[in-house]
């Protein structure tokens, strides 16, 4: 089967204007609103970008306001999206951009602190009709249906590697942005990675893998190996305060966030509150214990002497990650106290 490059934007760009969805970055488009979303938009869903999208934009409405402000701030407006990098990258960013001014081709997107080659092919195509295609995990899977492509995948490198010929071809040259948007589109709500809906797919008579009957098996995406890790984390609060662990500025993904301090703790003493979350390819499974530190069973780890007591009234003030912040407001609706006053100045 032979993809007939014309017949194949016409169809996908027909679809894409009656069925895409209404999002913000779409129906008030700029090229700071595409910026925004693409930086969040990496690694999580819509849905969630949403409520932090209009929030962002009424904080940090252009790339001046977002240059000017302190980084403190930025991270805690990016609170609960995770992969803090990426507030940092976006806030370093808005500053080159002021600096430095707009970058206008690809290639110097690619130069700009935190764009990859798929964020400088999305900013550019959507915001500055720069003909150069987007390569997601989205497009991958629609690229390799269409091909019938059932080569394994290792990393997205690789595939970006193997497809972008394909989607060079593909592109069209006269509405690179809207055919970019219309593939991730069509990835994301037809050409799922389960139960695709070919029925209702735009391109179908394009797609070999289709045709075969293959379309479930492809891609043949290569998993990297999901590792376990464990941590002991410690509840210590007494007189409105809380014991917290500051993350120092040179962390590497935490850097100034708060978490609860990780301490070592015997065998047998059970907690009280255990919970698995998964990062990247890495299951943590985190449990708190409820403990007297001045008990000779408990011992003390490094994280304590970088922590500090905030009051309970301020958490809402300081950057706590996501799940240490939910930990945290269940906990306390549990009214537990570990008796153990704070120490005086």
């Amino acid at each position: 089967m032979r993809v007939d490059f014309s017949v194949f934007r016409q169809s996908l760009l027909e679809w894409f204007k009656r069925e895409k969805r209404s999002l913000p970055w779409r129906t008030h488009p700029s090229l700071y609103g595409t910026v925004v979303s693409e930086f969040m938009l990496q690694q999580t869903q819509v849905e969630t970008v949403l409520p932090y999208y209009a929030n962002w934009l009424v904080t940090f409405p252009d790339f001046e306001s977002l240059a000017k402000a302190g980084e403190a701030e930025v991270v805690k407006n990016w609170e609960g999206l995770g992969y803090y990098t990426r507030a940092r990258n976006l806030h370093k960013l808005a500053k080159s951009i002021c600096e430095s001014g707009t970058p206008k081709t690809f290639d110097e997107w690619l130069n700009r602190p935190g764009i990859g080659p798929y964020s400088a092919a999305a900013i550019s195509s959507i915001a500055q009709n720069i003909p150069e295609p987007v390569i997601d995990g989205n497009v991958i899977r629609v690229l390799c249906r269409i091909n019938n492509d059932n080569l394994p995948i290792r990393s997205s490198t690789d595939g970006r590697k193997r497809l972008l010929p394909l989607a060079r071809d593909l592109i069209d040259p006269d509405h690179p942005g809207d055919f970019n948007e219309a593939i991730m589109e069509l990835g994301a709500t037809v050409c799922r990675k389960s139960r695709p809906s070919c029925l209702l797919c735009p391109v179908k008579d394009h797609c070999q893998a289709s045709a075969c009957g293959n379309e479930s098996s492809i891609p043949v995406i290569v998993r990297r190996a999901t590792t376990r890790t464990s941590s002991s984390r410690l509840w210590l609060v007494r007189d409105d305060q809380i014991l917290l662990h500051i993350y120092p500025e040179d962390a590497p993904r935490l850097a100034g966030l708060a978490e609860l301090p990780q301490i070592n703790v015997p065998k047998g003493i059970a907690p009280i509150l255990k919970r698995t979350r998964g990062i990247s390819t890495e299951l943590i499974t985190e449990s708190i214990f409820l403990l007297d530190l001045n008990h000779p069973e408990s011992i003390r780890c490094q994280d304590l002497d970088d922590s500090k007591w905030v009051p309970i009234h301020s958490l809402s003030t300081i950057s706590l990650s996501g799940p240490h912040r939910r930990w945290i407001e269940a906990l306390l609706r549990e009214n537990l106290d570990s008796n153990i006053k704070p120490p005086r100045d």
